[in-house]
Formats: structure tokens, C-alpha cells, sequence
């Protein structure tokens, strides 16, 4: 499958499984052990399986994801760059020790000041089992968290900090919503055609189930594919 000739191909096997996933068919045996990590529990429905850091997977989801975002900020016109240095970017409970880039840094996006964009990935079912459940609650403490570690250190430094929360399903959180409809004006402004306008969300969205199902395939025994 490929999407409007962006490139982004998605397998068979990966299409099955991440329809699964969002349909929440069983894709797994219950307590059968993952086959990459090897130290906990698959669950039939593969909330392990995206959560699972062991191999790089986990990585490549928000990887896959940021580089998407980058090459439709770079089409749009827009400059940034991926994986730049800032020199505040840490773990306030940590220190200097976790000093790490923005994901992307976006040059003068608001009042000339540039903006440092840090991606995150939450499962929309973290905390099912638990009393008083509130769909869409994962993904905004996600964000929450982000501008809570963040937020602070930009505004110090003459930055804006945007928070770029996402869950397994496709959902976007408030702020990335906000970022990505600004971008979708930007390539309004330099095209007529809606199809143009458009894929602003839809490549977006494409990569974040290309990153999941990635996960997915790699835990699925190989009889089952």
C-alpha cells in the first residue's frame, strides 16, 4: 500500500496486524513470553508489544514519526532542523546528565522566537484497568508531562517549547493539533489545490500506525503471518 506517492509503503503483514490492533482483535496468545525482551507477558491485544523498549522498535516508532514531521515541515516551506542541539533540553530532576536535542527545531516559528518541538507516543488504553478511566486521558497526561518537564527551560532560554503527543490509535493531542493546522496554513498559502493542503495530517498520521505496526510484526510468530 502506498500512500499518495509520498513512499510510505506499508507491508500486507503490517496492515493486517495494525488493523487488528485498532480493531482490537487478539493478536497475540495470552501470557505466551515476548520474544524480544523476554521478560514479560504478551497481552492478546498488544499493549505490550508497543510499550516494549528492548529493542529498537520502540525507537523507530518516534523516529519514523519525527522524520515524517520534519520532511512535511521541509516541503511546506518551513525551516527547521531534526535532532538539533539546544543546550537546555533536560530531565529537571536529573540535571546536565540528560541534557539531550529537540526532536526539531523549528527557526522564528513564534515572534521570531524558534521553537523546539519533542515528539512523545502513548498507548490511549494506559490506565484501562484502573477506577475512573477517562478515554483520551493518556495522551493529554502525555502532554501534560512534556510541558511540565520542558515548558520552563525554552521560555528561559528565549524558545517555544510544542509538545507533539500522539497514541497508538492516530489521536493527537491539543497542542500538536494546534502545530500541524499552522503548518496546514503555510501550505494553503502556497498551493490551491486541497489534495496539496491535505497531507499535512494524513502523512502524519500514516507514519505513527507504519511505527506501531513495525512493533507489532516483530513480536507475531512467524506461523501466523
Amino acid at each position: 500500500m502506498n500512500i499518495n506517492n509520498t513512499l510510505q509503503c506499508m507491508s500486507a503483514v503490517e496492515y493486517r496486524a495494525i488493523l487488528k490492533y485498532r480493531l482490537m482483535i487478539p493478536l497475540f496468545p495470552d501470557d505466551d513470553p515476548c520474544p524480544v525482551c523476554r521478560k514479560c507477558c504478551l497481552d492478546s491485544f498488544g499493549e505490550h508489544a508497543v510499550h516494549c523498549k528492548e529493542l529498537p522498535g520502540f525507537k523507530y516508532r518516534h523516529d519514523l514519526v519525527r522524520d515524517v514531521l520534519y520532511d512535511v515541515l521541509k516541503r511546506a516551506g518551513i525551516s527547521a532542523k531534526k535532532e538539533a542541539p539546544v543546550n537546555f533540553l533536560t530531565d529537571p530532576l536529573k540535571g546536565r546528565s540528560t541534557l539531550r536535542p529537540a526532536d526539531i527545531l523549528v527557526f522564528g516559528w513564534e515572534g521570531g522566537k524558534h521553537a523546539c518541538v519533542d515528539l512523545t507516543g502513548v498507548s490511549p488504553l494506559v490506565g484501562l484497568r484502573d477506577h475512573g478511566f477517562v478515554a483520551g486521558q493518556a495522551i493529554t497526561k502525555a502532554e501534560a508531562g512534556k510541558v511540565a518537564k520542558h515548558e520552563k527551560a525554552c521560555i528561559e532560554n528565549q524558545h517555544v517549547f510544542v509538545p507533539f503527543a500522539f497514541d497508538t490509535f492516530g489521536a493527537l493531542a491539543p497542542d500538536a493539533v494546534r502545530f500541524l493546522k499552522r503548518v496546514q496554513q503555510v501550505v494553503s498559502s502556497n498551493t490551491a489545490h486541497v489534495k496539496g493542503q491535505n497531507f499535512v495530517f494524513s502523512r502524519v498520521g500514516f507514519a505513527i500506525q507504519k511505527g506501531v505496526a513495525a512493533q507489532l510484526v516483530a513480536r507475531i510468530p512467524t506461523i501466523s503471518l
